[in-house]
């Protein structure tokens, strides 16, 4: 059988494999060189090892700041972005502002929103799971045994405990049968309950009068996050359910309406909606807001952010303040060893190996420092989220932030004393004593 007559391979010309051989034998004397460079700066923090380690402490310190830094930024901002969202992060509050409707007799009333505008908002806006009105009113209360107090009263509906993520301390909140069956219940806030019958649990089953009516207390409660009176709750608010509320009062209009939206992704377009359709029912020069907390988390977040970065580059002022006691132990390094680096230079080492050596101890020095100082910053928050309850938000990035930072420390502070090394003249370097 013929074989086939295959094609040699073209051999290469002479030029081309004495540039690839050059190529590789550059590549080989680089790797030999920088292997070279890194024992040669092993071997010297080896000699001078509790120099280099004081040295190094300051990259230590400022490396393991900046992680701590970042970490308490971060748990500062956990904390209170958890505080405003216990309030109720989902939640829109539908305030009234102004704004008169006038009767048939020309005169003018105020144009307050109803409880029929809720109803319609939520027949016509998906995504809410729940929604009260709030028919405020104020009333002298008998507690019993002749004590009379000016109380403000609050008519609100079952769900009102769920929008405004209340905590019931002791007995229950009014159902749907108690707002239906117009019962004579009420929930009143806890330092009232303290101050009336000494504790929340005593004061559930006593009886307290409105206008004459006697009203049962079946709960004591207390709002999530301390509002300290700046919300619609004061330390001596009564609960009372919406349907009862509206005999003392003799309206149906309310000044607050409250909804709680599904998921916080729709609560800035739900509010938009919630105002045109109450905007839509009402007089053109009527005024009403949407309140929703979303913005003020926004706004603390970005806060929080701010000063999480102006505290990490305070830290960081302490990794420079460690470089320039880099630059003087290097300095320093450079000025024992111009004997050796004459010697070098005489067996033929060129400036830029001498440079790259010290320029790689620098490094060396610092980045060890950082590496230490990285591992005790971040052993320290996860050790307490370990052993402890509370979980405390680690970075990685702030690890990545110390690391390069520790890095551009030693290249910058060491270059100074690489650079003072690699112009040392070797013939007066050979004369030194």
């Amino acid at each position: 059988m013929a074989t086939a007559n295959l094609p040699k391979p073209a051999a290469l010309p002479r030029s081309s494999r004495r540039t690839s051989f050059e190529k590789t034998l550059a590549s080989a004397r680089s790797t030999m060189m920088f292997s070279e460079v890194v024992k040669l700066a092993i071997d010297s923090f080896k000699a001078s090892k509790v120099r280099f380690l004081l040295t190094m402490l300051g990259m230590i310190i400022g490396s393991a700041s900046i992680i701590l830094v970042v970490t308490l930024g971060l748990t500062g901002k956990q904390y209170a972005l958890n505080l405003i969202s216990s309030i109720g992060p989902n939640m829109i509050e539908m305030q009234y502002n102004g704004g008169d409707r006038v009767g048939p007799d020309n005169t003018s009333t105020p144009d307050f929103m109803t409880r029929e505008d809720m109803q319609a908002v939520v027949e016509q806006v998906p995504g809410i799971i729940a929604a009260s009105p709030m028919l405020e009113f104020h009333d002298r209360v008998s507690m019993g045994g002749g004590i009379v107090k000016d109380t403000m009263l609050l008519g609100v509906s079952p769900q009102y405990k769920e929008v405004r993520n209340l905590m019931i301390l002791s007995g229950r909140f009014f159902d749907d049968q108690d707002a239906v069956s117009h019962t004579k219940v009420a929930v009143i806030v806890e330092p009232f309950a303290k101050a009336l019958f000494g504790s929340a649990r005593a004061a559930i089953d006593h009886s307290i009068t409105i206008s004459g009516i006697p009203f049962v207390i079946i709960g004591v409660f207390k709002e999530s996050v301390e509002t300290f009176g700046q919300s619609e709750i004061s330390d001596q608010t009564i609960l009372i359910p919406y349907e009862v509320a509206r005999y003392f009062t003799g309206t149906n209009s309310v000044k607050q309406l409250f909804f709680t939206m599904k998921d916080s992704s729709l609560v800035i377009p739900a509010s938009s909606e919630i105002l045109e359709i109450i905007k839509s029912r009402h007089r053109p020069t009527s005024v009403y807001t949407a309140f929703n907390l979303t913005q003020v988390l926004s706004v603390m977040e970005q806060i929080a952010n701010m000063l999480t970065i102006v505290l990490t580059l305070a830290a960081a002022i302490t990794l420079v303040v460690s470089g320039v006691g880099i630059m003087n132990s290097m300095l320093a390094n450079v000025q024992s060893r111009i004997k050796e680096i004459g010697i070098r230079k005489a067996l033929g080492a060129t400036s830029h190996e001498i440079r790259l050596q010290f320029l790689t101890e620098a490094v060396f020095l610092s980045l060890s420092g950082g590496l230490i100082g990285t591992v005790l910053g971040l052993a320290i928050p996860l050790s307490v989220s370990f052993l402890t309850p509370f979980k405390i938000p680690v970075s990685a990035w702030s690890a990545v932030i110390a690391l390069a930072t520790s890095m551009l420390v030693g290249v910058l502070f060491g270059t100074l004393p690489a650079n003072r090394a690699a112009r040392l003249d070797p013939v007066q370097t050979l004369k030194y004593e």
